[in-house]
């Protein structure tokens, strides 16, 4: 299956103004897009104001679309940017990498007790994290960008993207440990 070509009589019935097929597209993709914002802005008021913003700007900015990839990673793309932009003017912020951070962000796996979680106890303790890690550990993790990517996309260096993605992963074990020793 060419996925480029996923939805394309729909995505030119909306480049055509057709608010039935506009809405036929946002019933496609706004409940995967809410939860990418939800993931990376964690209030759920402010993501629904930048999942509405981020269809605002597709449907504004459909005719550039060119079938070079799926519909639905072009959204995700600007569904992404919105939210770090939104980040960004809260002043996200991101240490940058030092050398001696190498250091105390080395957990070794055997010092973890082996424990089981579900997936609503791993999304509570990704919520609880910092922006900086959140935000790094979500387009890391969960929506598949290496740390170039990221650093190009946060305007940081990779290694800083590493090391917050580092430190948000063992943030996360801590946090985990901690509820589960309740």
């Amino acid at each position: 299956m060419n996925y480029a070509d996923t939805h394309k009589s729909i995505i030119e019935d909306c480049k055509k103004g057709n608010r039935k097929a506009q809405f036929e597209l946002y019933s496609l993709y706004s409940k995967a897009m809410y939860n990418i914002c939800l993931r990376m802005i964690k209030d759920e008021l402010d993501a629904e104001d930048i999942l509405q913003n981020s269809f605002v700007d597709v449907f504004s900015k459909l005719h550039s679309f060119k079938h070079q990839s799926s519909i639905g990673a072009w959204i995700k793309r600007i569904v992404i940017n919105n939210c770090i932009n939104y980040l960004k003017k809260r002043r996200l912020e991101i240490a940058e990498w030092q050398p001696h951070f190498a250091e105390t962000i080395s957990i070794k796996e055997a010092e973890m007790p082996s424990l089981h979680y579900n997936v609503q106890s791993v999304n509570h303790a990704i919520q609880q994290l910092p922006d900086g890690y959140r935000v790094v550990f979500n387009l890391y993790m969960m929506e598949g960008y290496d740390h170039k990517e990221i650093g190009e996309i946060l305007s940081i260096s990779e290694a800083t993207s590493k090391s917050q993605y580092s430190r948000a992963k063992k943030k996360v074990r801590e946090i985990l440990v901690t509820q589960s020793i309740r």
